[in-house]
């Protein structure tokens, strides 16, 4: 591990000297891909100093063990059991950084929420899925804005798209991919007879300008009137097509069509470079079935059972009995267990 430490820090160095460099400075596309390497190397080097630190300390202790100072001797009694668990902790903590990480996990994320199966039902639980992501967010100190919505007839959403902001937002959310599954009985419903509905949630990188270059030549641009409350009589709501994909993207969030624009064009090149990433991730996991990342979107992922007050995740057998608290955005629970469950299998290979 010290080894593989050591050549870590030889890149890191040699980043931090490029990040001085005016021939990479000038060049935006450059610089952005080697402050971000930059970025992702320097938690490992903060953790491998301590770690050092640590070392040096058993060692001392270990060697105040064998002198003659009867003063040394007693504090190293005392303090090597400490500081050799603080080591096993430290190693345990940087293995767990030293796991290769989906080179999309600190991108920013869209949250596309559809309503499945069981109609007006199916479209309320989508605006609840909504609610429960954007509390979740927020707890987290992320950002969200609703990029665009069709909201169903009695309530919530036939389709909805939530942008998140902030660290590590597609690395953490992207095990909510798949088909969220809901029983409980509507409001709608007289006999109490409990119905299952469904809705599915796909999670998508957000593209950069560096990942995806996307031709303008290559789009074309519709506009209309925004409905809903805003009664302006001028043309914000924009919708793009990229005419060799015919892939469509409409915005009408902002209030200019100029914003709007600029929101749709990042929401087109983010489809676009999802479906680019799709396909490279279907040819790696021909090669690797991963239980935890599969991303299938039809495949039903979690199960929220009001009557009982349970969720269940199906991947990896975890239930909480704590259903209103996950509605409220208290879904760590399963993030974290989820992100153990790719993490082991993840050592279990590279051992």
């Amino acid at each position: 591990m010290l080894e593989r430490l050591e050549a870590i820090k030889a890149r890191f160095d040699q980043l931090g000297v490029a990040l001085t460099n005016p021939a990479i400075v000038g060049n935006n596309k450059r610089f952005a891909e080697t402050s971000k390497e930059y970025r992702s190397l320097e938690k490992i080097m903060i953790a491998y100093e301590e770690y050092k630190k640590v070392i040096d300390d058993v060692t001392m202790y270990k060697e105040a063990l064998n002198g003659s100072d009867e003063e040394l001797r007693e504090l190293a009694k005392e303090e090597l059991p400490v500081s050799e668990e603080r080591k096993v902790k430290m190693e345990s903590t940087i293995r767990q950084m030293l796991i290769p990480k989906d080179p999309q996990d600190d991108k920013n994320a869209i949250i596309e929420i559809r309503a499945g199966t069981g109609g007006d039902e199916a479209s309320l639980f989508a605006g609840d899925l909504l609610r429960m992501y954007m509390r979740y967010c927020e707890r987290r100190g992320w950002k969200t804005a609703v990029l665009s919505e069709s909201e169903g007839t009695v309530g919530g959403y036939k389709e909805v798209q939530l942008e998140v902001i902030g660290e590590d937002v597609y690395g953490t959310l992207k095990f909510e991919s798949g088909v969220h599954r809901v029983q409980r009985v509507p409001d709608t419903e007289g006999s109490g007879r409990v119905h299952t509905s469904a809705a599915t949630v796909a999670v998508m990188p957000e593209a950069e300008e560096v990942d995806f270059e996307l031709n303008p030549a290559d789009v074309k641009m519709e506009t209309a009137r925004s409905g809903g409350q805003n009664v302006n009589k001028v043309e914000t709501k924009v919708m793009l097509t990229h005419i060799p994909t015919g892939t469509v993207v409409v915005c009408q969030t902002e209030r200019s069509q100029l914003g709007n624009r600029e929101k749709a064009m990042g929401m087109l090149r983010t489809r676009l470079y999802e479906e680019q990433v799709r396909k490279q991730e279907e040819e790696i996991s021909r090669h690797r079935k991963s239980l935890v990342s599969t991303g299938d979107r039809s495949a039903k992922i979690r199960t929220y059972n009001y009557p009982q007050g349970r969720v269940t995740d199906h991947r990896i057998n975890h239930t909480s009995y704590n259903l209103p608290a996950v509605m409220n955005g208290d879904i760590n629970e399963f993030i974290d267990a989820l992100q153990f469950a790719e993490n082991s299998e993840k050592l279990a290979k590279q051992n």
